[in-house]
């Protein structure tokens, strides 16, 4: 079925695509946003709860404020733009295209089986899995790339398919009275004897919290890295040699045994102390980790984010620390071997247009996890405050794009200043509206 025709058709409905829709309808653009779940934010949603980290700015703040339930405030802000058509529940499975262009994005909405196709002159993937690109032929980066390389120091020395793995989310409650559970063992043949409970998800939006700890992990094994201790949310993190795309089930359901096998060590290693916990909620939607990346214009590298590089074409700032998972703990294949949380310098760095667009496909561009950046760069790029950034620079690129008739790649020649002037303003008027109708409200 026809869905009708935009300027701009956004795929995924996380916060890099929420923040970048918003931006292109305030800037007048007919925008699309298709998203395969009920609920927008992926990473940061209701079903999963991080919170969105990196290089947040205005339009993020707006977008990833929370209501009670936790859910996010993003699907009541895009609603109110009139620009704005978003398409909840409905999963892209095929794109059109001409010569090296995208015409038209086809998606099925997952109630009904109806198929609709989307139209568009420019579309931007904002999936984190690189969808579009795939679907369309694009050549896509994946794995950690060797030292050789890119000359990164901090890369492997050999290639290694493998990527940042998925993590399941829960969250234990004490109750007033004994509350009993099943024998599991299923789950314990995963969970094997672990017994310790951290990293749980507090409320969302609140992660890393600490969690009941039984038997002889009460004690850390002083062999134990000093930073693993950190009762990290993410520690709990599997599949990163599976494949991302056919295998994410497979990959639920191993971290939901090592969930459920776990809460059934604490409970039974100490029955007194114990007997009133309750698992008060456990996810069924995996946050998601690395999937394959573009290869645009440019591939952003550790180098360029060290040395703070500058560009010619920069649109976007990103920050945070490098965030390097290394698979997998000698006795818990759910858990991770070690983590490195690099601060750098802690400041800001840039992020060139180049790395926004797609080399194979004149009218794709692309912002988020899956930008054309190596894998150690995408650490801290891959940060879902950093992907709105992409994102609304995209936006303003791509109402360029439609008011010069050009692609992204020919916007580098002449049109960068006058893609950050938008930004800027889009921002501006933004925090303008925001200083307005504050009131008492808390900064």
């Amino acid at each position: 079925m026809d869905a009708g025709d935009f300027d701009v058709v956004i795929v995924g409905g996380g916060v890099t695509g929420a923040a970048g829709a918003l931006a292109a309808a305030r800037l007048g653009l007919r925008v699309a946003l298709l998203h395969n779940r009920p609920v927008l934010g992926g990473n940061a949603s209701v079903e999963i709860g991080l919170t969105p980290r990196g290089e947040t700015g205005p339009l993020v703040h707006e977008l990833s404020k929370r209501h009670p339930d936790g859910d996010l405030m993003a699907r009541q802000v895009l609603e109110a733009e009139s620009n704005a058509s978003l398409y909840t529940e409905h999963q892209v499975f095929r794109v059109i295209t001409a010569e090296r262009r995208v015409t038209a994005v086809d998606a099925r909405d997952t109630r009904t089986g109806r198929e609709y196709r989307f139209s568009a002159p420019l579309v931007i993937d904002c999936s984190g899995t690189a969808i579009v690109g795939l679907l369309a032929g694009a050549r896509t980066l994946f794995g950690h790339e060797s030292r050789a390389e890119y000359n990164e120091p901090t890369a492997p020395a050999e290639h290694l398919d493998q990527h940042h793995g998925h993590t399941l989310f829960f969250r234990t409650r004490e109750h007033s009275e004994p509350v009993p559970f099943p024998d599991v063992p299923w789950a314990q043949a995963v969970a094997k004897d672990y017994a310790n409970l951290g990293g749980q998800l507090v409320e969302p939006g609140v992660d890393n919290g600490t969690g009941p700890v039984a038997g002889r992990f009460r004690d850390p094994d002083p062999a134990t890295r000093r930073r693993m201790l950190f009762p990290a949310t993410h520690f709990w993190e599997y599949g990163q040699w599976l494949d991302p795309y056919t295998q994410g089930e497979k990959i639920r359901d191993h971290l939901l045994c090592a969930i459920y096998g776990t809460f059934a060590n604490v409970k039974a290693l100490e029955p007194d102390t114990y007997a009133n916990l309750a698992l008060d909620w456990v996810a069924f939607v995996a946050g998601q980790g690395e999937f394959r990346r573009y290869l645009g214009g440019y591939v952003l590298t550790e180098n360029d984010i060290r040395e703070h590089r500058r560009f010619p074409d920069t649109v976007a700032m990103n920050s945070g620390a490098f965030c390097l998972h290394y698979p997998i703990d000698d006795e818990y294949d759910f858990r991770l071997k070690d983590w490195k949380w690099d601060t750098r310098d802690g400041l800001p760095f840039e992020v060139p247009f180049r790395c926004l667009y797609s080399a194979d496909l004149d009218n794709v561009m692309i912002a988020g996890k899956h930008i054309s950046v190596t894998h150690i760069a995408g650490s801290v790029t891959k940060f879902m405050g950093n992907g709105a950034q992409h994102s609304i620079a995209t936006a303003a690129a791509a109402a360029l794009c439609l008011k010069y008739d050009l692609t992204p790649h020919q916007l580098c020649d002449n049109h960068i200043e006058e893609i950050r002037r938008i930004v800027g303003n889009l921002t501006d008027a933004v925090n303008q509206t925001a200083h307005n109708g504050r009131t008492n409200e808390k900064d």
